[in-house]
């Protein structure tokens, strides 16, 4: 292993000490023995890890204060002597960070942009010769949903979707287009949703996400492939590009090249297999992409317009969810072929160790939140588990948007379309009756098609469907009578309150129209049981603290009601 002060160490100057993939980028050119480093980040210098404490007594590793947002000459200072720059874009995580306002975009900017024009003008000053820049696989996806397995021959988007895409493709297409002058050459890695040990991002949010109860929930069908990069395998892509420029490998500098761990998965097999291993319940409810979408649109209304602090999920970007639907995927055989990067660590013991570095932040065994998917919901139970429960707690997003469909536009006949019931009864009669006799002339094969005929069964109720319908209406006759009956004795006051109740509410009904109603009962009757099922911890929460607070109303009436009214309630 080199010594410090000979003249075979490389002297490489590293930023984002702060930041995870930072302080990856050091701990392995440390480790490589070939490198002399010094830090350079905006926070002041840390008290030394005892993985680090040798490295700052031996003189291999120096920290420096300076903010690179402002030219300042301890950065020449710092840059003076050095070989190669390794510089880390801040923004780079596995979660796309929310768009930014207008009020962040200059802080944004001077982050990016001018951060790496300060930084590529002090190489140029300094006669620095390589400049490895640790970009974001983001910068060329734009607005599409589905990336599947690009490669370097992608561009950068005519338009971006928020500004923070813009200005990293600003900062690496500077950073690129600074190569060969003043014999310095550059690269860029763009780097596909980096996670590992240190991670501030991804990991907690995640458990707070689980904590809260949306964890749960997975957007859209779940089978969208993303690709993951091991921290390691960053750090490692980091060294080799550095080695490719100072060995002046062809077609290296000047161009981008795409890191990954070279194995797509379904992102939601990844998040689960995160949340199983915290001891945390894996997410297995879909949730339509549409509404999704919509409800993270009002939230981020209400956060931003009508809320004076940010809520504490920052993430429910409408951005954020459709990223979640789509692939993202990209091919990094181009980074293999002409610098030789090849994972150093694989996925899965990527996730393991990943896993075993937030122990603090597991919740038991998985093993016990496992066996709870197996128990259907107290709303599938209230639905009967069965149609009727797949179809209103959005099971099959097909399935339940034709129902839905269906039913509004039975709305629009029968409320909407300016006839009066029964004539709107009588044509759509008429309508199921031509239907039937056209489909009764059709043959079994038309045009290469089978038509499968109906038997006249399929129109016939069997006498136990019948006799479980009559059933049930002679129980809540027999059920209504003895309430009455009850009310009329004075027998029960609960029942009292009860039948009050629900009179009042169908006086309230009737202060709108039947057509309002309608449309409403039809929006609460494909909302209120899902939410209820997403939602149901909180909601029984709740509804438990208004029971106990009922309850003290009941007693303190009833400790100033005469003993004689006492004695019935």
């Amino acid at each position: 292993m080199a010594k410090v002060g000979d003249a075979s160490m490389i002297v490489a100057v590293t930023f984002g000490r702060s930041s995870f993939i930072g302080r990856s980028i050091v701990a392995a050119l440390l480790g490589d023995g070939r490198f002399t480093v010094r830090v350079i980040d905006p926070l002041p210098a840390p008290d030394p890890t005892p993985s680090l404490s040798p490295f700052f007594q031996s003189g291999r590793v120096s920290y420096h204060h300076v903010d690179l947002r402002r030219q300042s000459p301890s950065l020449l200072t710092v840059f003076t002597g050095a070989n190669t720059v390794f510089h880390v874009d801040p923004t780079v995580t596995t979660l796309q960070p929310p768009p930014a306002r207008s009020s962040d975009f200059h802080g944004l900017h001077l982050l990016l942009v001018q951060s790496t024009r300060n930084v590529i003008s002090a190489c140029l000053e300094c006669g620095v010769q390589r400049f490895v820049y640790i970009s974001s696989a983001d910068v060329v996806v734009g607005g599409a949903k589905e990336v599947c397995c690009w490669d370097e021959s992608a561009v950068y988007p005519e338009r971006f979707v928020d500004s923070l895409s813009e200005l990293r493709a600003q900062a690496e297409a500077m950073v690129l287009r600074a190569n060969r002058k003043d014999g310095l050459s550059t690269c860029a890695l763009r780097v596909s949703n980096p996670f590992g040990p240190g991670d501030d991002t991804l990991v907690p949010f995640l458990v707070r996400g689980a904590k809260e109860g949306w964890a749960k929930f997975i957007i859209g069908n779940g089978q969208n492939l993303w690709d993951f990069t091991y921290i390691e395998n960053v750090a490692h892509a980091g060294i080799c590009a550095e080695q490719a420029l100072r060995l002046r490998t062809p077609y290296v500098a000047g161009k981008p090249f795409f890191i990954t761990n070279k194995e797509p998965m379904k992102l939601w097999d990844f998040l689960s297999n995160m949340l199983e291993g915290l001891g945390y319940q894996r997410p297995s409810i879909h949730l339509p992409v549409n509404i999704v979408l919509a409800l993270a649109k009002v939230a981020r209304f209400f956060q931003e317009k009508l809320l004076s602090c940010k809520t504490s999920n920052s993430f429910v970007t409408a951005s954020t969810f459709r990223s979640f639907t789509g692939t993202r995927t990209f091919d990094c055989s181009n980074a293999e072929r002409v610098m030789g990067y090849s994972p150093v660590v694989s996925l899965e013991d990527g996730v393991t160790l990943t896993i075993a570095s937030f122990s603090q932040l597991a919740n038991g065994s998985a093993d016990v939140d496992q066996q709870d998917l197996t128990k259907p919901s107290k709303a599938e139970k209230l639905l009967g588990n069965g149609s009727v429960a797949d179809i209103l707690l959005w099971r099959d997003d097909r399935r339940t948007f034709s129902c839905l469909l269906v039913l509004f536009l039975l709305h629009y006949w029968f409320f909407l379309s300016e006839r009066t019931f029964i004539s709107s009864a009588a044509k759509l009669l008429m309508l199921f009756m031509l239907i039937l006799f056209v489909y009764g002339y059709l043959p079994t094969s038309m045009l290469g098609f089978s038509i499968e005929k109906m038997s006249l069964s399929s129109f016939e109720v069997s006498e136990l469907a019948a006799t479980n319908f009559s059933s049930t209406v002679a129980s809540l006759w027999n059920q209504s009578i003895c309430m009455l009956d009850a009310v009329a004795h004075g027998e029960d006051w609960g029942v009292l309150f009860k039948v009050a109740g629900y009179l009042s509410l169908f006086k309230l009904l009737l202060l709108f129209s039947l057509p309002a109603v309608s449309a409403a009962g039809l929006v609460c009757l494909f909302t209120f049981f899902i939410v209820y099922e997403q939602c149901e911890t909180e909601i029984e929460n709740l509804t438990a603290a208004g029971a106990r607070g009922l309850d003290k109303m009941k007693s303190l009436l009833i400790a100033k009601l005469p003993c004689s009214m006492a004695k019935n309630v």
